[in-house]
């Protein structure tokens, strides 16, 4: 089953200091009650320890154990998606940009204030963002979209059966056609003598 276990967004201080935990939120539930706690506090230190090492301006995908962790530092905030092997790298990638942008949107620059950890300050965010983006494609809009464009030509493949089946031939369709000038319905037609017109046809 395709996951997105964690998503969490620090504020970058460096290559040399811990950035400060701005806001996490984690699904645990694919664990056991007492591998909770441990995955939760190993989640924060793989999250701490790979965006001190993301510089400004730099996405990069480290894979832990089975766990791959798509990260952004944009402009000094840094996002986070721990996502399984299953999970696409582009749709990870989708979810960090998003809450990146919905966190600057509700916080605007108040963060580049922050002294501390306060996780407080995006965590309502980010546990929406975990359910909403569990499904990738939910993330990945270009996905989404080439999806519903697969759908939409086997609707329209199962349409022209349809009228194929009711007992008209393409070929009157073509000869009644107004559509067509008379050039093309010559073609059509030496096109299909030779049998090289279009495969549907």
């Amino acid at each position: 089953m395709v996951k997105l276990t964690s998503i969490q967004i620090y504020k970058y201080n460096g290559p040399d200091k811990d950035p400060f935990l701005l806001g996490s939120s984690a699904d645990l539930s694919s664990f056991g009650f007492f591998q909770r706690g441990t995955v939760g506090e190993m989640l924060h230190f793989v999250g701490r320890t790979v965006a001190r090492k993301t510089t400004v301006g730099q996405r990069q995908t480290v894979q832990q154990e089975e766990y791959y962790c798509h990260v952004h530092n944009r402009d000094g905030l840094v996002g986070i998606a721990f996502v399984d092997a299953d999970y696409p790298a582009r749709a990870g990638f989708c979810v960090v940009q998003k809450v990146l942008e919905d966190f600057q949107l509700l916080r605007g620059d108040a963060w580049r204030g922050a002294t501390t950890d306060d996780a407080t300050q995006a965590d309502a965010l980010l546990q929406d963002a975990l359910q909403k983006y569990q499904n990738p494609e939910a993330a990945d809009k270009l996905a989404k979209i080439l999806r519903d464009l697969d759908e939409t030509k086997i609707i329209l493949h199962k349409t022209i059966e349809s009228v194929l089946d009711r007992g008209e031939k393409l070929d009157q369709l073509v000869d009644k056609s107004a559509d067509l000038s008379m050039a093309s319905q010559l073609f059509y037609k030496q096109a299909r003598k030779a049998n090289s017109c279009c495969r549907f046809m």
